[in-house]
């Protein structure tokens, strides 16, 4: 049976225009190119027409749908995906069980100050305590690699009281313009700012890389919507993924 050809490096390097410009959420596609961490999935491994591109179970399609079917998608696509207008038809007829999973995109339109808590970036020296983070949190670090990627990025802020993490956040996605962020927080250490101040200090470093914070969450999660609010977070849009043979996270 055909198979999607997963492409050499160089190969998906010459698709990054597919996926320009990029706007506020998920950039799956733009992730995956800049970071390295991640696949891209081909009709073919030469002179691609379309693709599916994928990291930590998040996914998107790009190019053209007529060269894809469902036949191919179906051993390829698990996880969540974010589905461009004309790939729905395609996603449906391979998936028609899939749930949908509404989603809320916002912008961090002007520059906020976080709240002034002891947080620090974190470094390759911290990787271990990024591995013992519980694994209903472990996703933040799932697009960089993991947490050794996670850490040697240079990208993520924690909150580090008496050797462990109280709160994580990092850029999720990086595109060119937007970088979407992540950010998880223990339970027993919810409601103390912590998240917001780990947030707050990548949406500065975000800026200070020329690009906008963006921030992807879903209708029902106050905790997440109040740290976005704290942080100046706007509405952009609202959106749906595609939830293919996983279950829709619940919410704490």
């Amino acid at each position: 049976m055909a198979a999607l050809a997963e492409l050499a490096p160089a190969v998906a390097a010459r698709l990054r225009d597919w996926f320009l410009p990029d706007r506020p959420g998920p950039l799956v596609g733009l992730h995956v190119l800049h970071t390295g961490h991640g696949r891209v999935l081909a009709d073919r491994p030469d002179a691609p027409r379309a693709v599916l591109v994928g990291t930590a179970g998040n996914w998107s399609l790009a190019g053209d749908p007529a060269a894809l079917t469902p036949e191919l998608l179906r051993p390829a696509l698990r996880g969540f995906a974010e589905v461009p207008a004309a790939f729905v038809p395609l996603v449906e007829a391979a998936f028609p069980a899939a749930a949908r999973w509404d989603r809320v995109v916002q912008v961090q339109r002007a520059a906020r100050q976080a709240p002034a808590r002891d947080v620090r970036r974190l470094g390759p020296a911290d990787a271990p305590l990024l591995r013992a983070l519980p694994g209903d949190l472990a996703w933040i670090a799932g697009t960089w690699g993991g947490p050794d990627g996670l850490a040697a990025s240079g990208t993520a802020w924690g909150a580090v009281d008496d050797g462990r993490l109280g709160a994580v956040a990092c850029p999720f996605f990086a595109g060119d313009r937007y970088e979407d962020i992540g950010v998880v927080t223990l339970p027993a250490r919810r409601g103390q700012g912590l998240g917001t101040a780990c947030a707050g200090a990548v949406c500065a470093d975000v800026r200070a890389r020329g690009r906008v914070p963006s921030w992807t969450t879903s209708a029902d999660n106050p905790g997440s919507l109040g740290i976005a609010a704290a942080l100046g977070f706007t509405l952009e849009r609202r959106d749906v993924l595609h939830v293919i043979g996983v279950p829709i996270p619940s919410i704490d």
